[in-house]
């Protein structure tokens, strides 16, 4: 398992590659914290859920203020990358916390909210390791061939299939994945992902447009093919910007909208 450095890095030094360039290395001291904190949950030494050593340790640690460690820290969590809880500490954010294990679902009811209508019933339709094909080996900084995992499912709210979900996961970092697995674990499949596999999905990229189904897309979700659904394709990355998801949804929304607050 990686470690953390116990020094940062001096802002005047450069980095030579060994191509004979050098680069500069500055930035600026809290934004070096960050990084060697990033550097620790990106090695596992800090899981999901996890309590993250407190601000005085991280100063010490790095040998730093506690007012860098803090600024560092307040970046993290603005990135929902860590969350605070007053009186008890700063823990690595996971997709399992009440607040956010729907961070990445933005179908919301008409009528009332995501809690009132309660769990998605999951129908998976297919679940198995293929070689890539070439546009999704793009999305997921792969070679073409490579070995993916693909999950085809349907998520029923109220008994109506609303969402019909193609997914896409890099083989190496999910063998063995079942559709068992899938369609009997409780809680997100983020969740899932992060206590089994030890992948955090950290940030989304979507890319929404309005289709109309083909023939077998209208059969499976018992629906007109004249219906227009929404279109979202999601690349999810973890730690570093690294993809490990490429997952396309096509929405019903008659009694549902899509919702995307912007800051």
């Amino acid at each position: 398992m990686a470690t953390l450095h116990n020094t940062v890095p001096d802002n005047n030094a450069s980095n030579n590659t060994g191509t004979g360039v050098s680069t500069p290395a500055f930035s600026p001291l809290y934004q070096q914290i960050k990084g060697l904190i990033l550097q620790g949950l990106e090695a596992g030494e800090w899981r999901p859920g996890e309590l993250i050593p407190s601000e005085m340790e991280l100063a010490a640690r790095f040998k730093v203020s506690q007012g860098t460690v803090r600024k560092a820290i307040d970046e993290l969590a603005a990135e929902n990358l860590v969350m605070r809880r007053q009186g008890k500490g700063t823990f690595v954010a996971t997709h399992a916390a009440q607040q956010v294990q729907y961070r990445f679902l933005n179908l919301r009811p008409d009528a009332g909210d995501l809690q009132g209508e309660g769990r998605a019933e999951r129908r998976i339709l297919e679940c198995r390791r293929l070689r890539a094909p070439a546009e999704v080996a793009r999305a997921l900084a792969l070679r073409t061939g490579d070995a993916v995992m693909h999950v085809r499912r349907i998520l029923s709210f109220a008994g109506i299939p609303t969402i019909l979900e193609d997914i896409w996961l890099p083989g190496n970092a999910f063998k063995g994945l079942t559709a068992e697995q899938m369609s009997n674990y409780q809680g997100p499949t983020y969740a899932m992902f992060e206590l089994d596999y030890g992948v955090r999905m950290v940030r989304a990229d979507e890319k929404i447009r309005a289709v109309l189904p083909d023939a077998e897309q209208a059969q499976l979700l018992n629906i007109p093919s004249a219906t227009p659904l929404l279109s979202v394709e999601r690349t999810a990355y973890t730690y570093n910007d690294v993809p490990m998801e490429l997952r396309r949804g096509l929405y019903l929304t008659d009694t549902h909208h899509y919702r995307n607050a912007l800051n």
